[in-house]
């Protein structure tokens, strides 16, 4: 049984194995779409190490050298 799953892109149901070489998307044009807004930053991982991270840097900043 193929597993079928809609492209995070588009919505266009797209099968999910080794034979899509696109998966999860359903073509070289959305995976490429995709690639582009996180390039452009539209999409960030959230995590606690990187808020710790931004603190560290907000503290560095305020102390006066």
């Amino acid at each position: 049984m193929k597993k079928s799953i809609e492209c995070p892109e588009c919505g266009k149901a797209t099968e999910y194995s080794p034979k899509n070489e696109y998966r999860p998307f359903c073509s070289h044009r959305c995976k490429l779409i995709d690639l582009g807004e996180w390039i452009e930053g539209k999409y960030a991982i959230n995590s606690e190490e990187n808020s710790q991270e931004s603190q560290y840097l907000e503290d560095e900043s305020s102390i006066k050298h």
